[in-house]
């Protein structure tokens, strides 16, 4: 077992470190959702594929044909775990979530919520205005630009009240208008 107390890692690095295509994969993820590094976008991968995998268990069980309640109350909770963070939609099944990418994992990170709902101009200068705390959800003030938001949560996001980017007479408030949403 361990020490419950230690931090451990959280993602699995790639097996072949140098594989051209992925690497030319990851590096056009790391520019499109502003990543600071990899290790990032590794956490992401690593999320997905627990689910995943709770999904085939899911599929073994009901092939398996044992106790039919247990699968659908397990099928229900994995179901509408992904739904309340955005991941699948009301009615998704397994094949579903076998079908999950990565990109829509990425896509409910704060820093991105950020950038499409025309708080910040770019990814980078999202997780700027996130680490700086001028970002908020429901009031509450957040400072991390990989936090998972919520469905219920994503209509809350907002500047944060004390923030200078409250005043709509912000100088970069009329820059980020110009530049649009993405």
């Amino acid at each position: 077992m361990g020490y419950p107390g230690k931090n451990h890692k959280q993602y699995a690095t790639p097996k072949r470190r140098f594989e051209k295509t992925r690497l030319e994969d990851e590096k056009k993820l790391l520019i499109d959702y502003g990543l600071r590094n990899k290790r990032e976008l590794w956490k992401a991968q690593s999320v997905l594929r627990k689910y995943r995998s709770a999904a085939r268990e899911l599929v073994a069980l009901r092939s398996a044909g044992l106790n039919v309640d247990e699968y659908q109350k397990k099928k229900d909770q994995l179901t509408n775990h992904l739904y309340r963070y955005g991941l699948v939609g009301e009615g998704a099944d397994l094949g579903d979530i076998l079908a999950l990418k990565v990109e829509q994992q990425l896509d409910r990170r704060l820093q991105t919520l950020v950038q499409r709902k025309g708080l910040a101009r770019s990814p980078k200068q999202a997780r700027q205005f996130i680490t700086h705390g001028h970002i908020a959800i429901s009031g509450r003030r957040v400072t991390v630009p990989g936090y998972r938001v919520a469905r219920s949560e994503e209509a809350a996001i907002a500047y944060y009240g004390p923030s200078p980017f409250t005043n709509s007479v912000h100088p970069e408030r009329s820059r980020i208008a110009r530049a649009g949403v993405r």
